[in-house]
């Protein structure tokens, strides 16, 4: 049997921050955890958006300023946190034109996956259960990962292989945190979720006559935004295996269906070149994500 968020239990006592939760997936995901009993936290830029849409979800719901292109402001709300149990990193942008962030990286790529690394290692040492990292089928439309110029001060710019690598990295990032929290003996886990293709809010974010188009071929293609949001809930809620990448399968891309182990390229299992991406990152914020050593904090205790 297929799965469904009827199939969530009991929240209550479990605290969720959900980046971009001001809209899309973000909160359909929060609304479908805070009926279910959970605290909430939408962590979001826009915070007017995003208090209105915690008065409309109603519960335990709460808003927290979080900027993902300044790593001040990532920083910042890091700081504001206490321990709770999941990061949901959800929040991004698709196909935008060339900018850079704050901090001068490439835009898609600074708030898909620097910002979100940058969040995950600050909080890293509070979070209880487990990291769910949004990626998507887009991670297989870039033929490699340009490690090294990942913040495209060689090369031509093209929105849809930046979007491309961004989500590329997502996945990697989130392969990677998984072995390296296996490694450190932490009970934390590390998911990656893609949602297939719906016509969220996230299209509205483009500039061109062709992304609108796109929109309409999402809905085509791709499945309503509420089953878009499953892969998140069930990575979020369910015992399942972390090493799988959740998705919807259907359809020849992937794009809509019942969530299920989904298919990932080949690169995006690269081990070796998912450590280096690790490297460049803490390079390029300049934070160092270290991950608690569960063994040590265990003789620690014992020791006591």
């Amino acid at each position: 049997m297929a799965w469904s968020p009827e199939r969530i239990g009991d929240q209550s006592g479990r605290r969720f921050i959900i980046t971009g939760g001001n809209g899309g997936l973000g909160s359909i995901t929060a609304k479908v955890l805070a009926d279910k009993g959970g605290t909430v936290v939408l962590a979001c830029r826009d915070t007017g958006k995003a208090n209105a849409v915690a008065e409309r979800i109603g519960g335990d719901v709460s808003v927290g300023r979080l900027d993902l292109a300044d790593l001040a402001s990532v920083r910042e709300f890091a700081d504001q946190q206490g321990e709770f149990d999941v990061l949901i990193n959800n929040a991004g942008l698709m196909n935008v034109p060339f900018r850079r962030t704050v901090d001068g990286f490439e835009t898609q790529f600074g708030v898909n996956h620097l910002g979100h690394f940058a969040l995950t290692a600050h909080l890293i040492d509070r979070i209880t259960d487990r990291v769910v990292t949004l990626s998507s089928i887009a991670h297989a439309h870039t033929p490699k990962l340009w490690i090294d110029d990942l913040n495209y001060e060689r090369r031509r710019y093209q929105r849809n292989l930046g979007y491309a690598q961004s989500k590329l990295a997502n996945l990697m990032f989130a392969r990677e945190l998984e072995r390296r929290l296996t490694a450190a003996g932490s009970q934390v886990r590390s998911y990656g979720v893609h949602p297939g293709v719906s016509g969220t809010d996230l299209f509205s974010r483009t500039e061109t006559i062709f992304d609108r188009i796109g929109k309409v071929g999402a809905s085509v293609v791709g499945h309503a935004p509420e089953r878009a949001a499953e892969s998140t809930l069930f990575a979020a809620t369910e015992s399942a295996d972390p090493s799988v990448y959740w998705g919807p399968t259907g359809m020849l891309i992937s794009s809509r269906g019942p969530v299920r182990p989904s298919r990932s390229t080949r690169l995006s299992r690269n081990r070796t070149l998912a450590s280096r991406l690790w490297d460049e990152s803490e390079i390029m914020t300049g934070v160092r994500f270290v991950i608690p050593d569960a063994s040590a904090a265990g003789s620690a205790a014992e020791g006591a």
